[in-house]
């Protein structure tokens, strides 16, 4: 009885110590606890995900990957795998699970040591979110206590919901919702059996056991996986042999990413972070629902690769980038071995690099092979246009057979084409396009070069460069509004001006060097008559017209103060030109271009909406919180300057009669695609400067402003000339003779615009009020009563209208005609 006693004393002394200690130990710990509303306000770290306008993903920022789910939305075989193998009494014990414990407690007393393992999924968790994964006594005793409070304050499901959500599985996925999309590239409810006891093996060793990494590894965790399920009753015993005869097929997958749109992302992803710094926009889960289409965005990045590969090709092939090995000297080197050597070369925007195994004069074609070890033909007509480069000026003889362009072991670059693969390069020059809703100012599509892999420089926003005749538009609606009308005569004849502080005369000429004598308004804006812009740059005086530009947007400072202003010598990036050509577009506002439509939060409350200036506060919806833009010029006036545009695009004059002549812009006549949606209703200007080192067309119908460039990132690079390749027909290469912005960036315009303007209204260009319309003389200006070809209907401001008739004996006036005409 005594030695009874004595045992039952000693066990009541041992649980009160024990008890006094866990309640000293809890008292200590008591403070670092959780509190109830942290519990069940947990922040998932999410990364930034990015929108089109349309709900297409196109960008994902942020260190963590992860897509949270509702416990709901888990398919219960997933469930079962993870308790399972993780935690099979979860939903009995109380956040510790004694049977666990004592196994731990008998590790320590065979081993010395603590061992990981055994911990219930509610002390996953707790280490998870508040402890660090030391092997230490402090850290497990903190971890039971949390455990036991998480338990107290949290429903089991609300626990299981987020352990599914925060544990990690390898390969920066955070979360079952990440770790189906990052190893198998699904949706949860798509998983298979085998690829369900894949993700739940994970957590025990995610960076060594995952499938990409270890597949041996992971082979063994996904059988231990199905043989508790099995043990579980889970799975019958045929699910269990066939999931584990599943072969392992995985591969790293992207995020759900569905488009490309790389320097919009950039532009989203720095102003997110100077809005609300980079731990807040990388990891709190935000959306951002951009201006962009996911239809416009793609075309415009198709636009510019294709048209920079047109350029490229026209002005020949720099040759093959490496020699594997020479047929002459030595033979092929294994398959596996030239697969691992192209691994060297990095798929850049369309083009893949590839070996030629051989080359066959006979067939005129030649086999080649993948860097993804596909083996393809290249025929003949994907490689006729490979004459050599010699400099942008020049291009070598057309080739008369495959052999002189190609030979085996060359390693060359290759893109895709409705007709196979097509011999390629990487483009020299650079290009950009952006395109601008004209009544808001939102950005519907921005690609700011060929590759963002290769530059991250986005030349859409960032490169200033001179726009040439892009200027033009600014500077006749400034003689507009200065007493010159589209009827106004005005000198086309060269001009030799004498500076005597620099002993050199200034010569503006035209391009092409063709001058036209008394030419109208409307018809030199349209042919883009380089003196004329002089001459009426000079009738208002160069501080009048920089004043005047800026009502357009563009920077007093940044503004030539000389005649070279006439001519494009100011420089500005795509997108202040295409803010400048909105205000014509949408009748004489100023928007705010922006490109963040809104913002929403992990739960999806909208913390920002954009409230752009609009240009029509009357036609936007109710229940849109607008502003007004300010009216910078009068919508007169941008009708005027439009019309002027128009025949640009579509000429004048009568081609029966041998009158007909065309503007600069006269190849959109050519798309029926555009055509067909938006008629004659377009408007657009061309660019190019002295030395052809920039390119531009800008353009609009009523729904949408777009402006593209193309040069060389380096200043001293001009694009050149080409002459027709004799191996092309005229269709395959339409273009030829010096570079310019008719050329080199309209076919870019049109492309894009092809498809754009599916979507976009195009309606015509309505006369506003305050305008007076007469029947003028097409070589004289003034009014006629004649009604055939030799007239047309001009528009006018109320009292700028001519007054004499064409049948009177005065001769017509012409401004500038009392200068030097050599």
């Amino acid at each position: 009885m005594k030695v009874l006693k004595w045992i039952l004393y000693s066990v009541l002394a041992v649980f009160a110590l024990g008890s006094l200690s866990v309640g000293g130990m809890y008292l200590y710990y008591k403070d670092e606890l959780p509190s109830v509303a942290e519990l069940r306000d947990v922040r998932l770290q999410t990364p930034m995900q990015v929108y089109s306008s349309d709900g297409e993903m196109f960008a994902q920022f942020g260190e963590v990957r992860r897509i949270p789910v509702k416990l709901e939305d888990v398919p219960q075989p997933l469930i079962d795998a993870f308790l399972a193998t993780e935690d099979q009494r979860f939903y009995s014990h109380v956040g510790i699970d004694p049977i666990g414990v004592a196994r731990a407690f008998f590790q320590i007393l065979v081993t010395g040591e603590i061992q990981g393992g055994g911990s219930t999924i509610t002390q996953q968790l707790a280490r998870n979110f508040y402890l660090t994964f030391e092997q230490t006594w402090t850290r497990k005793i903190k971890e039971a206590f949390i455990s036991l409070h998480i338990e107290s304050q949290l429903e089991k499901n609300e626990i299981l919901e987020l352990y599914l959500n925060k544990i990690t599985f390898g390969h920066r996925a955070h979360g079952i919702g990440a770790a189906a999309q990052v190893y198998y590239g699904k949706d949860l409810q798509d998983l298979t059996l085998a690829e369900m006891a894949m993700i739940a093996g994970l957590p025990k060793a995610p960076s060594t056991m995952n499938p990409i990494s270890n597949p041996t590894r992971a082979r063994e965790r996904r059988a231990v996986v199905l043989g508790r399920m099995l043990a579980e009753d889970k799975i019958t015993e045929q699910q269990y042999q066939s999931a584990l005869a599943t072969p392992i097929r995985t591969r790293l997958h992207g995020a759900e990413v569905t488009m490309s749109a790389p320097y919009l992302a950039e532009m989203v992803r720095a102003e997110m972070v100077a809005r609300y710094g980079e731990e807040t926009a990388y990891s709190s889960g935000l959306k951002v629902y951009t201006t962009a289409s996911a239809k416009q965005q793609r075309a415009a990045q198709r636009a510019v690769q294709h048209n920079l590969h047109s350029y490229d090709e026209r002005h020949g092939y720099r040759g093959v980038e490496a020699q594997l090995w020479d047929a002459g000297e030595s033979t092929a080197p294994a398959r596996e071995v030239l697969l691992e050597q192209l691994q060297e070369f990095q798929t850049i925007g369309l083009t893949r690099p590839a070996v030629v195994l051989e080359v066959a004069d006979a067939q005129q074609e030649a086999v080649i092979l993948l860097a993804d070890g596909a083996q393809q033909k290249l025929s003949w007509a994907n490689v006729a246009w490979a004459r050599p480069y010699i400099n942008r000026e020049r291009q070598g003889q057309a080739p008369e057979k495959i052999s002189e362009v190609l030979r085996a072991g060359s390693v060359i670059r290759v893109r895709a084409v409705d007709s196979g693969w097509r011999l390629a390069q990487i483009p020299e020059p650079s290009a950009a396009i952006v395109a601008l809703r004209p009544n808001d100012g939102g950005i519907a599509a921005a690609v700011g070069g060929y590759s963002f892999a290769v530059s991250q420089y986005n030349r859409a926003i960032q490169a200033e460069r001179q726009v040439g005749s892009n200027i033009k538009p600014f500077i006749y609606s400034a003689a507009l509004e200065n007493g010159f009308t589209l009827a106004t005569l005005v000198n086309d004849a060269p001009i030799n001006q004498w500076n005597p502080g620099t002993g050199v005369a200034w010569r503006p000429r035209n391009s092409p060097d063709v001058y036209e004598g008394p030419i109208r308004v409307r018809q030199a804006l349209a042919k883009s008559k380089n003196v004329v812009s002089v001459r009426l740059l000079r009738a208002m005086g160069v501080n009048t017209v920089v004043d005047y530009l800026t009502k357009f947007g563009f920077d007093y400072d940044e503004l030539p103060r000389n005649e070279s202003l006439s001519l494009g010598s100011a420089s500005m990036t795509p997108l202040e030109v295409a803010r400048g050509y909105a205000v014509f577009a949408n009748g004489g506002y100023l928007v705010e271009p922006y490109f963040i439509e809104r913002i929403e939060a992990s739960d999806a409350e909208v913390i920002y909406q954009a409230r752009p200036k609009v240009a029509c506060v009357e036609c936007e919806p109710a229940q849109r919180d607008v502003v007004a833009a300010p009216q910078v010029i009068t919508e007169q006036n941008a009708f005027l300057v439009t019309q002027a545009m128009n025949s640009a695009v579509w000429g004048g004059g009568s081609w029966a009669h041998k009158t007909g002549w065309n503007g600069t812009a006269w190849r959109i006549q050519r798309s029926e695609a555009i055509s067909d949606h938006a008629g004659r209703n377009i408007a657009g200007k061309t660019g190019t400067t002295n030395d052809v080192k920039d390119t531009w067309f800008s353009g609009f119908v009523t729904g949408l402003v777009t402006t593209g460039w193309v040069g060389f990132d380096n200043l001293e690079n001009a694009l050149g000339r080409t002459t027709m390749n004799s191996n092309l027909s005229s269709n395959e290469q339409p273009i030829s003779g010096t570079e310019a912005g008719a050329k080199t960036a309209l076919p870019m315009w049109i492309d894009f615009m092809e498809t754009a303007v599916e979507d976009v209204a195009s309606d015509p260009f309505d006369v506003p009020p305050g305008l007076v319309s007469a029947r003028i003389d097409l070589a004289t200006g003034k009014l006629s009563r004649a009604n055939d070809y030799t007239t047309r209907f001009e528009y006018f401001i109320p009292g700028s209208a001519p007054t004499e008739y064409v049948d009177t004996k005065s001769s017509p006036t012409v401004f500038g005609d009392d200068e030097s005409i050599f």
